[in-house]
């Protein structure tokens, strides 16, 4: 075996063939052990630090397919052992990514993986989903504008029929939401009697 091809493989790979223990890829014990003590935060922080784990090995398992398919396109009598070593990473490097996704809780919806199967983009699904949350929503504000209608109707009707009992009701409808305006309004003083302003977006 040429320098070259050795020091390749020799990443996490002894010569022989073996693992060595002093290299820089640590095993799935020692990455959910070196994970628990890093996450010690909140559990949005925790799940985004184990997305970033399983991340990081999705993207070295793609560097050693890389390595392997270059290894087996030029393959000769010499590069038998990188081609294993190889291999062995690569299974290790599967089994470390099993164990990082288990403590991930992403659920993807199957109308994505089927789009993926198809070759299509999955940002296809979004689009779609976006126009019928569209669509029901105005179908939504279709029944709400409706009942608005409905009410002031009724409201009508029954103000030609109960003049007073309407006014006694509109009078609790005006007192129940300046009392809740002044709720809000008291909600949103600073200690110092300031009120908070919300951000224009």
């Amino acid at each position: 075996m040429d320098s070259s091809q050795h020091n390749s493989a020799a990443g996490s790979i002894g010569g022989n063939g073996i693992i060595d223990p002093n290299s820089n890829d640590a095993s799935p014990a020692d990455s959910a052990a070196n994970a628990a003590a890093s996450t010690a935060g909140s559990p949005a922080e925790e799940s985004k630090q184990n997305l970033n784990q399983v991340i990081n090995s999705i993207d070295k398992t793609l560097g050693i397919l890389h390595q392997l398919y270059l290894t087996v396109s030029s393959y000769n009598v010499s590069s038998q052992l990188p081609l294993l070593q190889r291999m062995n990473n690569l299974v290790l490097e599967l089994d470390n990514m099993a164990k990082l996704g288990e403590k991930c809780n992403i659920q993807v919806p199957m109308e994505v993986l089927n789009l993926i199967d198809d070759g299509k983009n999955p940002d296809e699904f979004t689009r779609d989903v976006l126009n019928s949350c569209i669509a029901k929503n105005q179908i939504t504000k279709g029944k709400t504008d409706a009942f608005k209608g409905l009410r002031g109707h009724l409201l009508e009707e029954l103000e030609q029929a109960f003049p007073e009992e309407v006014e006694a009701y509109r009078e609790i409808r005006a007192a129940s939401a300046a009392e809740a305006k002044r709720l809000a309004q008291a909600q949103s003083l600073l200690p110092n009697g300031d009120v908070k302003v919300k951000p224009e977006i």
